[in-house]
Protein backbone atom coordinates (compact mmCIF):
# COMPACT_ATOMS: atom_id res chain seq x y z
CA UNK A 1 0.00 0.00 0.00
CA UNK A 2 1.43 3.23 -0.13
CA UNK A 3 1.60 6.36 1.40
CA UNK A 4 -2.14 7.91 1.63
CA UNK A 5 -0.98 11.60 2.08
CA UNK A 6 -0.72 13.75 -1.28
CA UNK A 7 1.81 16.69 -2.21
CA UNK A 8 0.11 19.51 -4.41
CA UNK A 9 1.89 20.65 -7.36
CA UNK A 10 2.59 24.58 -7.68
CA UNK A 11 2.51 25.62 -11.29
CA UNK A 12 5.95 26.13 -11.19
CA UNK A 13 6.49 22.65 -10.41
CA UNK A 14 5.00 21.73 -14.09
CA UNK A 15 7.02 22.58 -17.55
CA UNK A 16 6.27 21.03 -21.01
CA UNK A 17 8.53 20.30 -23.65
CA UNK A 18 9.06 19.84 -27.44
CA UNK A 19 11.52 16.94 -28.98
CA UNK A 20 12.15 15.84 -32.43
CA UNK A 21 13.40 12.91 -33.25
CA UNK A 22 14.56 12.01 -37.03
CA UNK A 23 15.19 9.06 -38.92
CA UNK A 24 17.11 8.77 -42.28
CA UNK A 25 15.06 7.03 -44.78
CA UNK A 26 16.09 5.86 -48.12
CA UNK A 27 13.99 4.40 -50.82
CA UNK A 28 16.19 2.99 -53.56
CA UNK A 29 15.21 2.02 -57.21
CA UNK A 30 15.50 -1.28 -56.75
CA UNK A 31 12.60 -1.17 -54.49
CA UNK A 32 10.35 1.16 -56.48
CA UNK A 33 10.81 -1.28 -59.61
CA UNK A 34 13.00 -4.24 -59.68
CA UNK A 35 13.74 -6.13 -56.69
CA UNK A 36 10.18 -7.80 -56.89
CA UNK A 37 9.19 -8.08 -60.48
CA UNK A 38 6.67 -5.02 -59.52
CA UNK A 39 4.54 -7.72 -57.27
CA UNK A 40 4.99 -4.85 -54.99
CA UNK A 41 3.16 -2.35 -57.07
CA UNK A 42 -0.62 -2.67 -56.59
CA UNK A 43 -3.05 -1.02 -59.41
CA UNK A 44 -6.62 -0.45 -58.91
CA UNK A 45 -9.66 -0.92 -61.25
CA UNK A 46 -10.43 2.90 -60.57
CA UNK A 47 -6.87 3.72 -62.06
CA UNK A 48 -6.54 6.71 -60.43
CA UNK A 49 -3.19 6.30 -58.99
CA UNK A 50 -0.67 3.39 -58.58
CA UNK A 51 0.37 2.15 -54.66
CA UNK A 52 4.13 1.04 -53.61
CA UNK A 53 5.07 -1.42 -50.99
CA UNK A 54 8.47 -2.63 -49.34
CA UNK A 55 7.30 -6.20 -50.12
CA UNK A 56 4.90 -8.19 -52.63
CA UNK A 57 0.99 -6.56 -51.51
CA UNK A 58 -0.25 -9.64 -50.60
CA UNK A 59 1.74 -10.45 -48.09
CA UNK A 60 0.71 -10.01 -44.39
CA UNK A 61 4.49 -8.05 -43.34
CA UNK A 62 4.03 -5.51 -46.52
CA UNK A 63 4.04 -1.92 -45.78
CA UNK A 64 2.65 0.61 -47.87
CA UNK A 65 5.68 3.31 -49.11
CA UNK A 66 3.84 5.79 -51.16
CA UNK A 67 1.49 6.17 -54.19
CA UNK A 68 1.97 7.83 -57.38
CA UNK A 69 0.06 9.88 -59.86
CA UNK A 70 -0.08 12.05 -62.80
CA UNK A 71 -2.44 14.93 -63.61
CA UNK A 72 -2.90 18.51 -64.94
CA UNK A 73 -4.79 21.87 -64.88
CA UNK A 74 -7.90 22.01 -67.40
CA UNK A 75 -5.99 25.34 -68.93
CA UNK A 76 -2.90 22.87 -69.97
CA UNK A 77 -2.00 22.79 -73.45
CA UNK A 78 -2.37 19.07 -72.63
CA UNK A 79 -5.99 19.53 -71.83
CA UNK A 80 -8.08 18.57 -74.86
CA UNK A 81 -5.83 17.12 -77.03
CA UNK A 82 -6.91 14.92 -79.64
CA UNK A 83 -6.82 11.46 -78.40
CA UNK A 84 -6.19 12.29 -74.83
CA UNK A 85 -6.72 9.19 -72.59
CA UNK A 86 -8.18 10.12 -69.14
CA UNK A 87 -8.81 13.15 -69.82
CA UNK A 88 -11.01 13.73 -67.00
CA UNK A 89 -9.10 11.80 -64.12
CA UNK A 90 -5.78 13.37 -64.80
CA UNK A 91 -7.31 16.84 -64.42
CA UNK A 92 -9.49 15.79 -61.34
CA UNK A 93 -5.95 14.61 -59.82
CA UNK A 94 -4.37 17.98 -60.24
CA UNK A 95 -7.42 19.32 -58.82
CA UNK A 96 -7.21 17.37 -55.98
CA UNK A 97 -4.05 17.58 -54.98
CA UNK A 98 -4.08 20.96 -55.55
CA UNK A 99 -7.07 22.36 -53.51
CA UNK A 100 -6.15 19.99 -50.52
CA UNK A 101 -2.40 21.49 -50.52
CA UNK A 102 -2.76 24.83 -51.89
CA UNK A 103 -6.94 25.62 -51.46
CA UNK A 104 -8.00 28.64 -53.16
CA UNK A 105 -7.69 31.73 -54.82
CA UNK A 106 -9.19 34.94 -52.76
CA UNK A 107 -10.04 36.91 -55.65
CA UNK A 108 -11.84 34.18 -57.87
CA UNK A 109 -12.46 31.20 -55.33
CA UNK A 110 -10.64 29.10 -57.92
CA UNK A 111 -8.01 26.61 -56.86
CA UNK A 112 -4.90 27.73 -57.06
CA UNK A 113 -1.98 25.57 -59.21
CA UNK A 114 0.98 24.86 -58.54
CA UNK A 115 4.56 27.10 -58.84
CA UNK A 116 7.79 26.78 -59.15
CA UNK A 117 8.37 29.44 -56.62
CA UNK A 118 6.97 30.71 -53.10
CA UNK A 119 4.81 33.46 -54.32
CA UNK A 120 1.44 31.65 -54.98
CA UNK A 121 1.26 34.53 -57.93
CA UNK A 122 0.33 32.75 -60.72
CA UNK A 123 4.10 32.69 -62.22
CA UNK A 124 6.23 29.76 -62.81
CA UNK A 125 3.03 27.82 -63.12
CA UNK A 126 3.14 23.96 -63.24
CA UNK A 127 0.04 22.86 -65.50
CA UNK A 128 1.52 19.15 -65.56
CA UNK A 129 2.78 17.65 -62.52
CA UNK A 130 3.95 14.07 -61.26
CA UNK A 131 2.75 13.45 -57.49
CA UNK A 132 4.22 10.92 -55.18
CA UNK A 133 2.57 11.03 -52.29
CA UNK A 134 4.50 9.35 -49.09
CA UNK A 135 2.68 7.12 -46.53
CA UNK A 136 2.58 8.03 -42.84
CA UNK A 137 4.28 4.91 -41.91
CA UNK A 138 7.46 6.38 -42.94
CA UNK A 139 6.86 10.14 -42.68
CA UNK A 140 5.77 10.40 -39.23
CA UNK A 141 4.84 13.71 -38.47
CA UNK A 142 6.78 15.48 -41.21
CA UNK A 143 9.60 15.49 -43.77
CA UNK A 144 12.64 17.12 -42.21
CA UNK A 145 13.10 20.51 -44.37
CA UNK A 146 16.48 20.74 -46.19
CA UNK A 147 17.09 16.47 -46.54
CA UNK A 148 14.82 15.70 -49.37
CA UNK A 149 16.82 13.97 -52.24
CA UNK A 150 14.87 12.74 -55.52
CA UNK A 151 17.46 11.51 -58.68
CA UNK A 152 15.59 10.85 -61.65
CA UNK A 153 17.29 9.09 -65.04
CA UNK A 154 16.83 11.35 -67.76
CA UNK A 155 18.33 8.87 -70.04
CA UNK A 156 17.14 6.62 -72.88
CA UNK A 157 14.16 4.03 -72.15
CA UNK A 158 17.21 1.32 -72.20
CA UNK A 159 19.36 2.64 -70.47
CA UNK A 160 17.47 5.45 -67.88
CA UNK A 161 20.46 5.96 -65.40
CA UNK A 162 22.91 7.03 -67.91
CA UNK A 163 22.26 10.45 -67.01
CA UNK A 164 20.90 11.12 -63.48
CA UNK A 165 19.08 14.36 -62.30
CA UNK A 166 19.22 14.97 -58.72
CA UNK A 167 16.72 16.66 -57.56
CA UNK A 168 17.04 18.68 -53.17
CA UNK A 169 15.60 21.01 -51.15
CA UNK A 170 18.88 22.38 -50.08
CA UNK A 171 17.54 25.75 -49.88
CA UNK A 172 15.04 24.97 -47.17
CA UNK A 173 15.38 25.24 -43.57
CA UNK A 174 13.49 25.67 -40.57
CA UNK A 175 14.02 29.31 -40.58
CA UNK A 176 13.48 29.95 -43.91
CA UNK A 177 13.01 28.87 -47.73
CA UNK A 178 9.67 27.79 -47.38
CA UNK A 179 5.89 28.93 -47.74
CA UNK A 180 2.81 27.79 -45.41
CA UNK A 181 -0.02 26.81 -47.78
CA UNK A 182 -3.31 25.08 -46.60
CA UNK A 183 -1.52 21.69 -46.73
CA UNK A 184 1.60 22.77 -44.24
CA UNK A 185 4.88 24.14 -45.04
CA UNK A 186 6.41 23.84 -48.45
CA UNK A 187 10.19 24.08 -50.53
CA UNK A 188 11.65 23.81 -53.73
CA UNK A 189 13.19 21.06 -55.23
CA UNK A 190 15.99 22.20 -57.63
CA UNK A 191 18.48 20.35 -59.91
CA UNK A 192 21.95 20.93 -59.68
CA UNK A 193 21.92 23.36 -62.42
CA UNK A 194 19.81 25.48 -59.61
CA UNK A 195 16.46 25.69 -61.31
CA UNK A 196 13.30 24.86 -59.59
CA UNK A 197 11.95 21.26 -60.90
CA UNK A 198 9.52 20.57 -58.13
CA UNK A 199 8.22 21.10 -55.18
CA UNK A 200 7.85 19.14 -51.27
CA UNK A 201 5.28 19.42 -49.31
CA UNK A 202 6.55 18.75 -45.12
CA UNK A 203 3.88 17.78 -43.20
CA UNK A 204 1.77 16.67 -46.00
CA UNK A 205 4.36 13.87 -47.04
CA UNK A 206 3.68 14.84 -50.70
CA UNK A 207 6.66 15.77 -53.67
CA UNK A 208 5.44 16.90 -56.71
CA UNK A 209 7.61 17.24 -59.65
CA UNK A 210 7.38 18.84 -62.64
CA UNK A 211 7.54 17.94 -65.97
CA UNK A 212 11.12 19.64 -66.62
CA UNK A 213 12.49 17.55 -64.97
CA UNK A 214 12.58 15.28 -68.01
CA UNK A 215 13.18 18.15 -70.49
CA UNK A 216 15.29 16.50 -73.49
CA UNK A 217 13.86 13.15 -73.30
CA UNK A 218 12.81 11.56 -76.37
CA UNK A 219 11.77 8.29 -75.36
CA UNK A 220 10.25 8.91 -72.04
CA UNK A 221 7.80 5.89 -71.81
CA UNK A 222 8.41 3.22 -74.15
CA UNK A 223 11.22 1.72 -76.05
CA UNK A 224 8.88 0.86 -78.73
CA UNK A 225 6.98 3.54 -79.37
CA UNK A 226 10.22 6.01 -81.11
CA UNK A 227 10.47 9.50 -79.56
CA UNK A 228 7.47 10.09 -77.13
CA UNK A 229 8.06 12.93 -74.86
CA UNK A 230 6.81 12.87 -71.42
CA UNK A 231 4.45 15.21 -72.70
CA UNK A 232 3.37 12.37 -75.36
CA UNK A 233 3.06 10.25 -72.19
CA UNK A 234 0.47 12.55 -70.28
CA UNK A 235 -1.73 12.35 -73.30
CA UNK A 236 -1.44 9.03 -74.88
CA UNK A 237 -0.50 6.58 -71.85
CA UNK A 238 -3.58 5.91 -68.96
CA UNK A 239 -2.54 7.12 -65.45
CA UNK A 240 -0.94 3.72 -64.47
CA UNK A 241 0.85 3.09 -67.51
CA UNK A 242 2.41 6.60 -66.33
CA UNK A 243 3.19 5.52 -62.68
CA UNK A 244 5.08 3.06 -64.36
CA UNK A 245 7.15 4.48 -66.55
CA UNK A 246 8.56 7.30 -63.81
CA UNK A 247 9.03 4.28 -62.13
CA UNK A 248 11.53 3.24 -64.18
CA UNK A 249 13.28 6.47 -64.12
CA UNK A 250 13.39 6.88 -60.05
CA UNK A 251 17.18 5.96 -59.03
CA UNK A 252 16.77 6.91 -54.96
CA UNK A 253 14.44 9.11 -52.76
CA UNK A 254 15.70 9.92 -49.33
CA UNK A 255 14.37 12.52 -46.54
CA UNK A 256 14.61 12.22 -42.95
CA UNK A 257 11.47 12.23 -40.91
CA UNK A 258 10.40 13.89 -37.24
CA UNK A 259 8.55 12.31 -34.86
CA UNK A 260 7.51 15.28 -32.33
CA UNK A 261 7.41 13.99 -28.78
CA UNK A 262 5.24 16.71 -26.12
CA UNK A 263 6.52 16.15 -22.59
CA UNK A 264 5.11 17.50 -19.64
CA UNK A 265 7.96 17.17 -16.79
CA UNK A 266 6.54 17.13 -13.02
CA UNK A 267 8.92 18.01 -10.05
CA UNK A 268 7.68 16.18 -7.42
CA UNK A 269 9.05 17.44 -4.16
CA UNK A 270 9.63 15.53 -1.14
CA UNK A 271 10.11 17.11 2.12
CA UNK A 272 12.51 15.90 5.25
CA UNK A 273 9.23 15.72 7.43
CA UNK A 274 7.06 13.06 4.67
CA UNK A 275 7.27 9.81 3.71
CA UNK A 276 9.73 8.70 6.20
CA UNK A 277 7.00 5.58 6.74
CA UNK A 278 5.11 3.50 4.86
CA UNK A 279 1.58 2.16 4.89
CA UNK A 280 2.88 -1.40 3.53
CA UNK A 281 1.77 -4.32 6.17
CA UNK A 282 5.03 -5.40 5.86
CA UNK A 283 6.68 -2.60 7.17
CA UNK A 284 5.58 -3.56 11.01
CA UNK A 285 6.33 -6.78 12.76
CA UNK A 286 4.60 -7.18 16.08
CA UNK A 287 3.85 -3.07 16.20
CA UNK A 288 7.87 -2.23 15.59
CA UNK A 289 9.47 -1.01 12.96
CA UNK A 290 11.17 -3.67 10.91
CA UNK A 291 14.21 -0.77 9.91
CA UNK A 292 14.56 0.33 13.14
CA UNK A 293 16.34 -1.67 16.01
CA UNK A 294 15.18 0.29 18.78
CA UNK A 295 13.17 3.23 19.37
CA UNK A 296 15.15 5.88 18.97
CA UNK A 297 16.59 4.81 15.92
CA UNK A 298 15.30 7.07 12.67
CA UNK A 299 12.59 6.09 10.71
CA UNK A 300 13.36 5.02 7.41
CA UNK A 301 11.20 4.44 4.09
CA UNK A 302 12.08 3.61 0.71
CA UNK A 303 10.89 5.64 -2.25
CA UNK A 304 9.96 3.19 -5.44
CA UNK A 305 6.54 5.09 -7.07
CA UNK A 306 5.23 7.93 -7.49
CA UNK A 307 1.36 8.31 -8.62
CA UNK A 308 0.26 11.69 -10.45
CA UNK A 309 -3.40 12.14 -9.26
CA UNK A 310 -6.24 14.68 -10.51
CA UNK A 311 -7.89 17.02 -8.80
CA UNK A 312 -10.10 14.81 -7.22
CA UNK A 313 -7.61 12.31 -6.04
CA UNK A 314 -8.02 9.64 -8.81
CA UNK A 315 -5.02 8.40 -10.01
CA UNK A 316 -3.63 9.10 -13.43
CA UNK A 317 -0.36 7.72 -14.17
CA UNK A 318 2.64 5.81 -12.38
CA UNK A 319 6.04 6.17 -12.54
CA UNK A 320 8.21 3.53 -10.96
CA UNK A 321 11.52 4.31 -10.21
CA UNK A 322 15.42 2.29 -11.61
CA UNK A 323 16.05 1.74 -7.85
CA UNK A 324 14.63 2.59 -4.59
CA UNK A 325 15.23 5.85 -2.77
CA UNK A 326 15.98 5.93 0.68
CA UNK A 327 14.46 8.98 2.77
CA UNK A 328 14.36 9.19 6.07
CA UNK A 329 13.95 12.72 8.18
CA UNK A 330 17.72 14.08 7.37
CA UNK A 331 17.33 14.33 3.25
CA UNK A 332 14.76 16.03 0.53
CA UNK A 333 14.07 14.67 -2.62
CA UNK A 334 13.33 16.32 -5.91
CA UNK A 335 11.68 13.47 -8.51
CA UNK A 336 11.73 14.77 -11.92
CA UNK A 337 8.81 12.67 -13.85
CA UNK A 338 8.35 12.74 -17.76
CA UNK A 339 4.94 12.15 -19.32
CA UNK A 340 5.53 11.78 -23.47
CA UNK A 341 2.41 11.54 -25.65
Amino acid sequence: MAVTTFENLASSDITTTRTLLHESIPLTGTIISGTYSDLNIKNYTHGQFQSVYDYPYLSSSANHIFDISIGFDESSPLSGATGNLQQDKKINMYNQFSQVLLGYTGSTNQVRKFELDLTLDNSGVMNESLFLNFSRLITKDQIKKGTVSVSLGTGSWADPFGNVKTLTDASASATGGTLNTLGGDYGLLYSTDNVARGLVFYESGVVVLSTSSFDGVTDFYSASAGTSSIAQMFVSSSITASCDALRHRVQNISFNNSTEINSTIYFCRVPHNDYNHSANPTYLSASTIRVKSVNTDTPIAYITTIGLYSSDNELLAVAKLSEPLRKDPTNELTLRVRLDY
